[in-house]
């Protein structure tokens, strides 16, 4: 059976080529969100300084505490949703995992809020987060989340990835993506300000925000039109540096 949404990558040579494509360092700090039974666990622990290997399913105990107990790696039982990544020590440099699908997209998307010192995602997805994710402005799959993880890093599709590679088979397709930080990526106003966009997309932006801050309509249009864009344009126009620099703009008229 699946555990708690988890498929098992049940390939050697599939594991060795993640830890490969992630280009580990012997100084960096891994971060692993969805351990499952260790195996991936296992190989970062060869090639990096400390793994934080995080994993919700105490059932998988036997199979894991074993491989946790290398002395380069922290095990930490609980809900990747609700932990504190900023809290880890050390901290983070890179992010390597076979991520749970259902969390997927907002683990990744909080690892870029809390963790500025990583430089590097490189995580199996599934192919529609993928696609989501890296999806250009205009595209009918760019949305918040693609914008968000834009305005911070380059994302890049490595390789598709056959279902038959993992246990049990998943009825999805799955992917391994990989994100470069390029910068800091949006603030909390910026944040709420990509989501409000997206709240109602069949809308023009501003009149997507009104519903979020009442009666500044007029001061979103003017704004966009200051950075030379269309003061009708919708969310799914703009680009992750549009946004930006939207909020920005925003916050120094307010």
């Amino acid at each position: 059976m699946v555990r708690l949404g988890q498929n098992f990558l049940a390939d050697p040579n599939l594991l060795d080529a993640i830890v490969r494509d992630a280009g580990i360092s012997p100084e960096d700090i891994v971060l692993e969100v969805g351990a499952g039974e260790g195996v991936l666990t296992e190989r970062l622990a060869a090639v990096a300084a400390h793994v934080h290997a995080v994993e919700i399913d105490r059932g998988l105990e036997e199979v894991l505490v074993p491989v946790a107990s290398r002395a380069n790696v922290s095990l930490c039982w609980g809900d990747a949703m609700k932990l504190d990544f900023a809290a880890l020590r050390p901290a983070p440099t890179a992010v390597v995992a076979n991520l749970p699908y259902s969390v997927a997209t907002p683990v990744l998307l909080r690892t870029i809020e809390q963790l500025p010192a990583v430089q590097t995602w490189t995580v199996m997805v599934q192919r529609e987060i993928a696609d989501r994710l890296r999806a250009g402005s205009g595209s009918r799959t760019y949305g918040s989340a693609s914008v968000v993880a834009q305005a911070a890093c380059e994302v890049e599709l490595l390789r598709k990835v056959d279902p038959a590679v993992f246990r049990p088979r998943p009825r999805v397709d799955s992917a391994i993506l990989r994100l470069r930080r390029t910068g800091p990526g949006a603030d909390e106003a910026t944040r709420g300000l990509i989501r409000a966009a997206f709240a109602h997309r069949r809308k023009s932006l501003a009149r997507s925000l009104e519903h979020a801050r009442p009666g500044g309509m007029e001061e979103v249009r003017a704004a966009l039109a200051a950075l030379g864009l269309p003061e009708n344009a919708r969310a799914e126009t703009l680009s992750a540096e549009d946004f930006v620099a939207l909020s920005a703009k925003l916050q120094a008229d307010s």
